[in-house]
């Protein structure tokens, strides 16, 4: 597991490219806006517990991005998750959920950098992939007769993905899937512990408008 240093490095090294002027190498930059939905796939059961039997929702987030030659490039971006529910009861992991009937909201904000890699660079169409590392923060608020809680953590995470651009002008589109994994981030109370889940990470898709300036 990468240290919040490491990571903190990997951030400076990729704004770095990013805010590089293109004298230094690089051919491009972009930024992008994003919007899709998001599955908390690697905590489902414990999702589906608190949001009435859904695990994932709307999703909103951007990029911005520096070609390193023709075929890789390096990036920062964030995606946001927002979503309310009710806290919940289980007996175990394989009995059913209780709604409480008590206001629960989730918020999920992955931060990362990528390095990326174009397998075509020569075509309208540009499949690319790439790896990533990053913070994600997690922050649960619920109110129970007036008694509000709140608890928030910031966890390393790692990112992988893989797209589809389309264009050659400065306005291009995108569509994207994002594996995301932060493990340690919840499990310590609730229905996450009973589940045995402590990682709000999970897939992402989301379609993407670019622009070169």
């Amino acid at each position: 597991m990468l240290s919040r240093r490491q990571v903190a490095g990997v951030f400076g090294l990729a704004l770095v490219s990013v805010l590089a002027p293109r004298g230094a190498g690089a051919e491009g930059f972009a930024i992008g806006v994003e919007g899709g939905f998001y599955d908390m796939t690697n905590a489902s059961n414990s999702a589906k517990a608190v949001f009435d039997g859904k695990s994932g929702g709307p999703t909103f987030g951007g990029l911005a991005r520096v070609d390193l030659g023709r075929s890789f490039f390096v990036g920062v971006g964030a995606r946001l998750f927002r979503k309310d529910g009710e806290r919940a009861f289980v007996a175990d992991k394989d009995g059913p959920a209780f709604s409480l009937g008590h206001p629960l909201k989730v918020r999920v904000l992955p931060v990362y950098g990528l390095l990326g890699y174009r397998l075509r660079h020569d075509a309208a169409l540009t499949p690319y992939v790439g790896l990533g590392v990053g913070l994600t923060s997690y922050h649960e608020e619920s109110d129970v007769a007036g008694d509000v809680t709140k608890v928030s953590t910031s966890k390393v995470s790692g990112h992988a993905v893989a797209g589809l651009e389309y264009g050659r002008s400065r306005l291009r589109f995108a569509v994207e899937g994002m594996y995301t994994t932060a493990p340690n981030t919840i499990g310590l109370e609730g229905v996450s512990k009973v589940y045995e889940e402590d990682d709000v990470g999970g897939l992402s898709v989301v379609g993407r408008i670019v622009f070169r300036p």
